[in-house]
């Protein structure tokens, strides 16, 4: 899986002079500086090579194959020279393995969610666009579509819009629960009201990384004291995504795929923070930057994970939860697709969740629970309900639509 860490990303070639100047101008994480256009490079007062540099990398980087990135940059061909080669040249020139080759030249793949079809993606909103422009600061106002990007940030908040007139699943949102061993194996029961944000607010956590930027060290020598977890969001509005474990192949691509829309949750506001619930540090070292490069959070109570399952710990057996659980199996598979690498290393029977928290004390607006193993919170849905409480936080009285069932769940003003 392509990392997340900016030195890895521009890696030994002629990108490589310029980290200074970037770390300065503020292209200083990895899905931020792939949204650069023609207008930024020329502002950074960029070579030829350096921007056809970017343009490779940014393909490599959307399709996992950065290991290739100082070899096609050396050439000094550009990108359509670079597709336009035969599958010989590639092996012979570049050591290119004919697996990676097939993905390299389709230009319309992407190592992301499968399950998110372009084509179902509805027309950009006006709305999201407004937000957009409102929010980002100067380095995003100039993004305008690249000539060898699939899709610019704008675009993206387009493509993640519901259509008008959706209904959300409710604040609690989990997938349904498939027949396991012709109906032998029953699914865990679920919770289907909200946490209370009692029950979150005063969470002692502890910070052991930073977001990560350019030149930063790969893990903090010296971690935080712990903190009250409402710190984290009290002055601004935040996703909290909770790792069943950093080494299990499923968390990663979720992590992955989220953050990777990281200039798209800076435009609406919103922060980003992993959080664990066993500290193990060389997972940490191997889970960020490369999978994740906001802040990572230590819960030792596990009181995040606790909240998810109304006040006790989901946990599920490998056997019930995976080998006989068709849903899971497919997450598997969908996580593998990407590409990733993986590790068996601690605990892996808590299951995990994401939560979406307003500023201050407005409390939870949203609530996904991994029912099965490797379930993801759909991120339509997650970039939804944050575009609409940006939108509340600047029209008072404004809510978010729910189901009827739903409503009595609900603690967000």
């Amino acid at each position: 899986m392509a990392s997340f860490s900016v030195e890895d990303f521009v890696g030994d070639g002629v990108l490589k002079d310029l980290l200074p100047n970037l770390l300065e101008e503020g292209w200083d994480d990895v899905p931020t500086l792939k949204v650069m256009n023609s207008e930024d490079m020329d502002a950074m007062k960029m070579t030829q090579q350096q921007k056809e540099a970017i343009e490779i990398r940014c393909y490599l980087h959307d399709r996992a194959l950065m290991q290739y990135g100082d070899r096609l940059e050396s050439s000094r061909k550009c990108l359509p020279e670079l597709l336009s080669l035969s599958v010989e040249d590639l092996i012979s020139q570049f050591h290119m393995k004919r697996g990676h080759i097939a993905r390299f030249k389709d230009r319309n793949s992407s190592c992301e969610d499968p399950a998110t079809k372009k084509s179902d993606a509805p027309s950009p909103s006006t709305s999201i666009k407004r937000t957009y422009q409102s929010i980002t600061a100067k380095r995003m106002q100039s993004m305008r579509s690249r000539t060898f990007q699939d899709r610019t940030v704008e675009q993206a908040l387009g493509d993640f819009k519901i259509d008008e007139g959706y209904v959300f699943k409710g604040i609690v949102a989990a997938e349904p629960a498939d027949p396991r061993a012709c109906g032998c194996v029953q699914p865990p029961p679920m919770v289907d009201e909200v946490a209370p944000y009692s029950a979150i607010e005063s969470i002692s956590i502890q910070k052991l990384t930073p977001d990560y930027k350019i030149g930063m060290e790969r893990l903090v020598k010296t971690k935080t004291p712990p903190m009250k977890a409402s710190d984290l969001w009290q002055n601004k509005p935040a996703i909290i995504l909770c790792i069943r474990r950093p080494g299990c192949i499923m968390c990663r691509a979720e992590a992955h795929q989220i953050y990777a829309r990281k200039p798209i949750f800076d435009a609406l506001g919103f922060q980003l923070f992993a959080v664990i619930h066993e500290h193990i540090e060389s997972e940490v070292q191997d889970f960020w930057p490369r999978y994740w490069g906001g802040s990572v959070i230590f819960d030792q109570g596990r009181g995040f994970f606790k909240a998810l399952g109304g006040g006790k710990l989901m946990k599920e057996k490998f056997l019930s939860g995976f080998v006989f659980n068709p849903r899971a199996i497919a997450n598997y598979k969908r996580a593998k697709a990407v590409g990733l690498k993986q590790n068996f290393n601690g605990e892996g029977e808590i299951k995990g969740g994401l939560f979406i928290l307003g500023s201050g004390k407005n409390g939870i607006a949203y609530q996904f629970i991994e029912r099965n193993f490797g379930d993801w919170a759909p991120l339509s849905e997650v970039i939804e309900i944050c575009t609409k409480l940006q939108n509340q936080s600047q029209a008072p009285g404004a809510s978010i639509k729910r189901s009827p069932q739903d409503s009595r769940s609900s603690s967000l003003v």
